[in-house]
């Protein structure tokens, strides 16, 4: 695993960068490797306490600035707050990172209609309302900027028991494609990541409770037979942040150790075969060819 620091310490001097869902888990480890190239950071959640805490780690760790604000991503006004905010502190804003999210594991069937709302809401809704505030923003300042959306590998796919999740997911994707040929012509650039496995505490204890995690093993499902470190995803992220990417727009980038193609692939369980039979099996094959 190499999980180092990519870009030059420079990269992203005298940027401002938004993460939404940014005191906890992956949003975490992103800002903090944005703080350590150079740039202004912007954090939000629902939880003021747990944020604020957030902010002071990552601004004692990094010596970067940071400000923590308390929003809602399903709340327009809110989101509107967290624009004036940022412009407030730091003047301008470069880039925004759609990384709040909700999900759990369910069977449909057992989702009532506002467990299976509050998914959308805070992933697609939640996703749309920041990015339309920000983009909106830039257009009116004629100021090129980059939108990054963190969706997941079943956006594409599909999956069963997150179809929620799914639903809203495959709903951002889509954004970040129209909006990509949409708003070029503005300077926005706007991308994805789909990530796999990248467990963090809260978020996975929330999606795979109990004993659930260590019986649903990840790792086993990766073609590279580990889970992500965080440090990986933050590496992407920070280079689709910065102007290193600048030709890069209406992409989804895939970082899951081929994860999503290991399921896809008809055959692909066949690996479980051992080396002596796949021995006797081309014998049979090449005795059914010679008969």
């Amino acid at each position: 695993m190499f999980n180092q620091p990519m870009l030059r310490d420079d990269a992203l001097k005298g940027k401002t960068i938004v993460v939404t869902g940014g005191g906890t888990g992956l949003g975490k480890a992103m800002g903090t490797y944005f703080l350590k190239l150079g740039a202004n950071l912007v954090i939000t959640s629902r939880k003021l306490e747990v944020l604020q805490k957030t902010a002071d780690e990552m601004a004692a760790e990094t010596g970067g600035k940071v400000l923590a604000v308390q929003c809602d991503v399903r709340d327009n006004e809110q989101v509107e707050n967290l624009l004036i905010k940022t412009l407030e502190k730091f003047g301008k804003v470069d880039g925004l990172l759609n990384n709040a999210a909700g999900n759990f594991i369910s069977p449909t069937e057992r989702l009532s209609a506002n467990a299976f709302s509050t998914i959308i809401d805070i992933v697609l809704k939640g996703t749309v309302n920041c990015t339309l505030a920000f983009g909106k923003h830039w257009i009116k300042a004629k100021q090129p900027a980059t939108v990054l959306n963190i969706v997941t590998t079943y956006a594409f796919t599909g999956s069963a028991y997150v179809v929620p999740s799914a639903c809203a997911k495959g709903g951002v994707l889509a954004l970040t494609r129209s909006l990509a040929v949409e708003w070029g012509k503005y300077g926005i650039r706007t991308n994805a990541i789909a990530p796999g496995p990248f467990p963090t505490k809260g978020a996975w204890d929330r999606l795979l409770p109990g004993d659930l995690a260590e019986k649903f093993d990840f790792k086993n499902r990766v073609p590279l037979n580990r889970v992500g470190d965080n440090q990986e995803l933050a590496n992407l992220a920070a280079f689709l942040i910065s102007d290193f990417s600048s030709y890069i727009n209406g992409e989804i980038i895939t970082i899951d150790g081929g994860e999503w193609l290991q399921g896809a692939g008809q055959m692909n369980g066949l690996e479980a075969i051992p080396t002596e039979m796949w021995d006797m099996l081309e014998q049979m094959t090449r005795s059914a060819k010679g008969s």
